[in-house]
Parts: C-alpha cells; sequence; structure tokens
C-alpha cells in the first residue's frame, strides 16, 4: 500500500468559503440603492420643505390683529326705543362673544365639522386617517379639514385649491394655535363663516332664517344651522328643503354619537317641525324712508367705513308712532284707491291643465309680483260676474264675491277691454277688510307722506316718505317740493296780526276780479272752493271756512312783500314763495317736513326749532361715539311773538271744532288739536297740517306727476282722515293740555285781542261798505280795533278803492 498524503504545515482545517449566489448580490445591491436613494428623497424632501417653510412662514400674513377680531359689521339703524329700522352693508353680521353663544350652537357645529377641536393642535392627524378609511369605505364622506384650519382659509387664504395653498393653510393653522386660544379661534369662526342670505356668522343666521336671536336655538334649530358651513347654497332651508332636512338629521345623529344630548333628545330634535322665515321680516317697524335718511347721514360722515364698522345709529323716531303713521297712509290712500276705476290686472299668464303645472306657473308669476305689505298677490283661477276664484303663491285658494268684487265692477263686465277683463291667468291684488272677508283691489298710482315731530325739539317722531319704499324709494316727506294749498294760508294770517288784524275783524266774501293791467300777465280771477260767497265775516270764521277771497283780501292788506319776509320767519324759503297775491292761496312750494316744522312754531308759543333725526351713534360694543342733547325750547330762536301763537292758536283750534277739519274734534274727544285743511287749484293736492301740543303732523296725498285727484277730493276728505287715525294712536294717554295765556293779550267779549287793541274791541267796524262784489283790485277788509296809524291809513284806502 502506498503511504497516505501529508497535509502541509500551516493549512487550516475550516473547509474553503463558498461563493454568494450572484441573484442574492443583486438583492443586496438593490435594496442598498433603494435605502440609498429613498433616505435621499427624504432630504431632498425634508430640505425643500424646509426651504419652503423658511421661505413661506416669512411671508404668512401678520395675525395678531385676530387677537381683536374686528370683521365687517353693518351699519344698523334703531328707534328711539331699540327696535331695528334698518340695516345696511355687504356682510349681515351680528358680532357674539364666544360666551354668549348658547351651547347647543358650539355643540352641533363641533359635531359636524370638528368633534376633537379642544383635544388636538389644529391638524387633526387621527381625523385625517379616519376621514381617509371612511371615504376609502364608500360610507358618507368625512372632511379632515378642522375648524382652526377653516378660520386661515376663511379669513385669510383664496378659495384655489393649490399644493401651495395647502402648505399656507397649515403654516397659517399652527401660527393661530399659537398665538390664540381655541375659545378665541371659536369665536372667530362662529362669527365669521358665510351661512347664506347675506348673513355671516350663526347669530345672523339664526335671525335670517327663524326670525329669532341665537341664544332661543332649539337643538333642531342649532342642528340646522350647522349644516350651512358645508354648503350654504346647497343645504338652504329656504330653497332646498329637502337636502337641509337631511343634513340637519345627520348632524343631530352626530350629536347624539358625541355625547353632546341623549338620545331622547335626539329623537325629539328629529321630530320638531321647524318654522322657516321664506319673505321678508313683517314683525320689523315699517320705516324704510327713516332708515334710508339716516344712513344718508351716516355715509356723509364716515364715508364707505360706515358700512363696515359695526356702527349703531338710534333716531328719535318713536316705533309705535312709526308704526301707527305707516298704517295710517297706506289706509288712507287704499280707501281713495276704492274709488278710482279699475286699471285691470297687472299681468296675463296662460295656465297649463295639470295640477303640478299650474302649480308651478302660480310660482313663477307671483314671483315678479310679491305681496306689497297688506296688499296681496293672487292668480285668478275661475272668473264670473258674481264670483272670482284666486290661488296665492303658498297655495292658499280664495273665492271673492258680493261686495268684494265692487271696486273692479268694471272689469267682470262683458263688454270690458281685453287689458281690463278679469279671467283665468289674470294676475290681482286682494285684501282682508275690516269683516275679514277678501276684496279686489289694485296697487295704487297715487302717492302720499305722513311726518310728525316734537314741536318742543324739533325731534322726528314719525315719517312716511311713500306708500312703499321698494315700489317708490323717493321720500315725499322730505324731498317732494308741492303747493300747499289752503294749509299755507295761517302764515298770512299770522302777519296779518302784527298789522292790526285780530279773529273778530270783519272782511267781506265777495268776487275779486285782476285785469292784465294789474296782474302784468293774464286776468285772474280767483273762486272759493265751493263758489259760494258768504258776504262780510270775521277773519276767525274766514279761516275756519278756509275762504280764498279772505286770504286774498288780507294778504293785500299786509303787503305780499312783507308777508314774504314774515313767512321765513317759520323756515319757509323767501324764493319758492313769491311776492305776489296768490301766496294768499298757497300757490309757492314747501315740503311736507317743512310744513310740520313750521306749525311747530304755533305749537310751541313762537318758537323756531330745526328737524332731527339722529340721537346716538355707537359703535358695535355699545361705546357712544356721538350724541344729540335735545335742545330746550325756550332756548330756541324766537319766531313769533307768544301772544302771536296763542292767537292763532285759537284759530286754528276753531278749524277743527266747526271748520273744514272739525272730524277732528269730533272724531278724537279733544279740545286741544289745532290745524288747517289744505286743497290746491284742481284738486292736485291734498293736505291736512295739524298739532297738539306734544306733536306736530302733516299728511299729504298726490299724483307724483301732478293732477287732478278727482272733483270732490280735498285735503279734509283725503288726507285729515289719515291725521286722524295716526293722532289716535299718537295721543293715546296724553292728557288734554289747555294753553297758557302769554302777556299782552286779553279776552273781550269771549275773542282773544293784543291787549292795545282791547279798548277799542266793542267798537263798530268802519268804512265797509255793503258789496256784492269788489271792483278790481278793491279789499273790502275792516280792522275790528284800530292798528297803528300809518298802518291803519293805508288799510282804509283799500277799503275806499
Amino acid at each position: 500500500m502506498s503511504p497516505s498524503p501529508t497535509k502541509p504545515s500551516g493549512t487550516p482545517d475550516s473547509p474553503a468559503p463558498r461563493a454568494r449566489p450572484t441573484w442574492l448580490r443583486w438583492i443586496f445591491l438593490a435594496f442598498a440603492w433603494t435605502a440609498g436613494l429613498a433616505l435621499a428623497g427624504a432630504f431632498g424632501l425634508a430640505l425643500t420643505i424646509a426651504v419652503a417653510l423658511a421661505v413661506a412662514y416669512p411671508n404668512l400674513p401678520d395675525i395678531s390683529d385676530l387677537a381683536d377680531y374686528r370683521p365687517k359689521l353693518p351699519l344698523r339703524v334703531y328707534s328711539s326705543e331699540g327696535a331695528l329700522l334698518g340695516e345696511f352693508g355687504e356682510e349681515r353680521r351680528n358680532l357674539t362673544p364666544i360666551n354668549e353663544i348658547p351651547k347647543v350652537m358650539k355643540d352641533a357645529v363641533l359635531a359636524i365639522e370638528d368633534a376633537r377641536f379642544f383635544q388636538h393642535g389644529g391638524v387633526d392627524y387621527k381625523g385625517v386617517v379616519r376621514a381617509g378609511l371612511a371615504n376609502l369605505g364608500r360610507v358618507k364622506s368625512q372632511g379632515a379639514s378642522t375648524i382652526t384650519m377653516q378660520v386661515a382659509r376663511n379669513v385669510y387664504l383664496s378659495s384655489e385649491k393649490t399644493f401651495t395653498r395647502k402648505i399656507y393653510e397649515i403654516l397659517l393653522t399652527f401660527k393661530l394655535e399659537h398665538l390664540l386660544t381655541k375659545d378665541q379661534i371659536l369665536e372667530i369662526y362662529m362669527n365669521q363663516i358665510y351661512l347664506g342670505n347675506r348673513a355671516y356668522g350663526f347669530a345672523a343666521a339664526s335671525e335670517a332664517y327663524f326670525g329669532k336671536p341665537l341664544k332661543s336655538v332649539s337643538v333642531a334649530e342649532a342642528a340646522m344651522l350647522a349644516g350651512l358651513p358645508k354648503a350654504p347654497s346647497a343645504y338652504n332651508p329656504i330653497s332646498n328643503p329637502k337636502r337641509a332636512r337631511s343634513r340637519q338629521l345627520y348632524i343631530i345623529e352626530r350629536m347624539q354619537e358625541n355625547g353632546f344630548i341623549t338620545a331622547d333628545e335626539a329623537a325629539s330634535a328629529k321630530k320638531e317641525d321647524l318654522k322657516i322665515r321664506s319673505g321678508p321680516d313683517n314683525t320689523r317697524v315699517h320705516a324704510e324712508y327713516v332708515a334710508e335718511m339716516a344712513r344718508q347721514l351716516i355715509f356723509t360722515q364716515y364715508g364707505n367705513e360706515a358700512y363696515t364698522r359695526g356702527l349703531n345709529v338710534y333716531t328719535t323716531l318713536n316705533a309705535g308712532e312709526q308704526e301707527a303713521a305707516y298704517a295710517s297712509l297706506r289706509r288712507g290712500i287704499m280707501d281713495y284707491e276704492r274709488r278710482q276705476h279699475y286699471r285691470g290686472p297687472e299681468k296675463f299668464v296662460a295656465l297649463p291643465t295639470g295640477a303640478q303645472e299650474v302649480e308651478d306657473a302660480i310660482d313663477d308669476a307671483l314671483a315678479n309680483h310679491p305681496d306689497n305689505g297688506d296688499v296681496l298677490s293672487a292668480v285668478v283661477l275661475e272668473a264670473s260676474a258674481r264670483k272670482i276664484v284666486a290661488a296665492r303663491a303658498n297655495g292658499d285658494v280664495l273665492e271673492i264675491s258680493g261686495d268684494g268684487l265692487k271696486p273692479v265692477q268694471s272689469g267682470l263686465s262683458d263688454k270690458a277691454p281685453p287689458n281690463i277683463k278679469i279671467r283665468r291667468g289674470a294676475v290681482i291684488r286682494v285684501v282682508k277688510t275690516p269683516k275679514n272677508a277678501w276684496e279686489i283691489t289694485q296697487l295704487p298710482e297715487v302717492e302720499g307722506a305722513l311726518v310728525a315731530l316734537d314741536p318742543r325739539t324739533g325731534a322726528i317722531r314719525a315719517l312716511v316718505g311713500g306708500f312703499d319704499f321698494d315700489k317708490n324709494k323717493f321720500n315725499h316727506a322730505a324731498q317732494a317740493w308741492r303747493q300747499p294749498g289752503s294749509s299755507f294760508k295761517p302764515f298770512i294770517y299770522s302777519a296779518a296780526l302784527e298789522k292790526g288784524f285780530t279773529p273778530a275783524t270783519v272782511i267781506n266774501d265777495a268776487p275779486l276780479f285782476f285785469d292784465a293791467g294789474t296782474t302784468g300777465g293774464q286776468p285772474w280771477e280767483p273762486k272759493n272752493y265751493d263758489g259760494k260767497y258768504d258776504g262780510p265775516m270775521s277773519m276767525r270764521t274766514g279761516l275756519a271756512k278756509s275762504k280764498n277771497m279772505i286770504s286774498i283780501r288780507i294778504l293785500q292788506a299786509v303787503g305780499p312783500k312783507t308777508a314774504q319776509e314774515w313767512v321765513s320767519r317759520f323756515g319757509f324759503d323767501a324764493e319758492k314763495h313769491p311776492a305776489y297775491l296768490t301766496m294768499a292761496l298757497g300757490a309757492g312750494s314747501v315740503t311736507p317736513l317743512q310744513m310740520a316744522t313750521a306749525y311747530s312754531v304755533f305749537a310751541n308759543g313762537g318758537y323756531r326749532v330745526n328737524p332731527w333725526l339722529i340721537a346716538k351713534v355707537t359703535d358695535h360694543k355699545g361705546r357712544v361715539i356721538s350724541e344729540t342733547t335735545p335742545p330746550v325750547t325756550s332756548e330756541q330762536p324766537r319766531a313769533i311773538e307768544a301772544r302771536n301763537a296763542f292767537v292763532m292758536n285759537s284759530l286754528l283750534q276753531e278749524v277743527t271744532r266747526s271748520g273744514t277739519a272739525a272730524r277732528a274734534q269730533a272724531t278724537l274727544k279733544r279740545p286741544d288739536l289745532y290745524g288747517k285743511t289744505g286743497t290746491t287749484n284742481d284738486s292736485v293736492d291734498a293736505w291736512f297740517a295739524g298739532y297738539q301740543p306734544t306733536v306736530a303732523a302733516v299728511t299729504w296725498i298726490g299724483y307724483d306727476t301732478p293732477r287732478n285727484l278727482g272733483s270732490r277730493e280735498t285735503g279734509g276728505g283725503l288726507s285729515l282722515p289719515v291725521w286722524i287715525n295716526f293722532m289716535e294712536k299718537a295721543l293715546k294717554g296724553v292728557p288734554v293740555m289747555e294753553p297758557t295765556v302769554p302777556p299782552g293779550v286779553v279776552n273781550v267779549g269771549g275773542e282773544w285781542f293784543y291787549e292795545e287793541y282791547a279798548r277799542n274791541a266793542g267798537v263798530a267796524s268802519v268804512g265797509l261798505e255793503d258789496r256784492s262784489s269788489a271792483a278790481p283790485g278793491s279789499s273790502a277788509t275792516t280792522p275790528h280795533a284800530p292798528p297803528p296809524a300809518e298802518e291803519r291809513n293805508r288799510i282804509l284806502d283799500l277799503f275806499r278803492n
């Protein structure tokens, strides 16, 4: 046998290493490269984000002003008692501190928008995961935006959806969470978010949709409001009630799931029948013309800031009297409208036969013919000479017959023209009568105004500038320059008292004629309203009966130039009352507000007061910015002597006792009423101006384009009833006031005289001839007591003409 081989020295005993498989080497290399690339990518991403943050963070807006959150707040106008009259601004918002927002409203918002709001730091990572899983699982989709993120987005960022904006949103979110407390962030959200119907914030939305303050909302109402932030239009309970209801029910469930309400409360909330406001706020005081006046005054002072600073403007208006003025004027105008010929339906629409199609057609037709206060719109379904059946937008079907058809008899006649004929598809107007029956009417073409002042201070207590502000925004109370007619006569009489005339002065009510040579133009033959002449009568009787010839003769004696200067004491513009004899008949131009101011001089004992409206302006926190102190009457400039005002009161009281306005004292059952009717030529303007010592009020009715109101329409028949209806409410509970006799007047034989004329009060009138007519330009006027010598001689010269 051959010997075995021997190991070389130094050779190890372990076997030689095996070579690694090629595939394993490639896996290792791939993993290494992948890890390296991932680390590099992560590093690059981190570097990119760091650079982005470094660049973006300094460019973030300064949010320190949110610590003192001041959103755009509208201008609000209030009555003296605090009743809201109007609101102006793009954003309707009631800034409400977080501690005044009811818990149920906060719970509803948190349940649907951000249940973990008080646990996360601005970005809810759990919420992001939960929303992703919910969305992948195709259950009801959930959002991941927190309330803080929504505040950042809504206050500072645009609505564009880009990666850059998202970075800014997250950065702003962290910045907000660092700067503000959770309550501050929630307060901003609850006040800032847009909720439809021009409402920003939940307080404004509660008023807009439910007509109630936020503190009064129920669980069901809070859930309905909480559904609006996601899509104010889609979930609007007015325009999309079904979708709004669906979201409300879901939010109620979320409130229960999050422990904000119990199962019983949830069940009760789901059953609650909500009363959604679907039309204008009929509970608000009707003072649109006053609110607009206040807006203009504030805008003049503050410019466009007036609509964003949250200014609260408190006016001198009395809410109760304002409502009385509004109702009285509308009633007077509608009573006049009943006496007018029927002008026909407002529109004709073709009604299909299908029930649903008919309902849709009615909705479309009436959308363009909305209700006007208590004058409602309807579409005729059936028409005959004895009965009209009409449908309202709310689905109510009305039957009108009997007296309710009287105002539109011409439209029911077989011979009625096509544009007048009431037939199926006609858009008509209806009103409820005092007997609770329906009556067909029409929107009036005539306009009117009523203004009332406190004659002691000039404060405006009520003002209605027209039948309907939406229909005609022209403020007739303050802007309409019209002829005052006989309501201007008292100012001529007042001037006459200073020229020796007394209430007992005898003046001849006889015809007058002025030829072209006298007038310098066309011949003029004025007449009394009734065309009758009663001969000699006292100045008191002449005013009570509103005799034109008496007024003209008085103005002849006083002198037109003197009278023009005198009336300017009452606040009238002299240039608007040319110094001609036609001034005696009120041929100049005045506004109702100007007339109320002028009559206030008589009411307050002779002082000139200026009308004013704004009593106080505060900021949104109630801090007073400006305030007006009511003027003291006795500190105002004196327009006429107290005795002149006293005697004029006596004369104007006679008008309301036995004259053309006797209905005033007869209806209101009190003697402390004073005033004068006024009707212009051809019955174009109808006036009544009057007062009680605590309130002076003027009413006017006429057409914007002057035209005849009707041959039998007068100030006593048209405007006086409006004045009486208003004063009935304005004077409720006000005691009767007896005037104080001022120095310088005495009573002789039951009549008042200036003291210097009293000694001759019993002397018979002199220089008065028994005339049935007067020569051209003549006067038959005799003062009862001697005036100053120069004036007496001039008057006597007129007697002899």
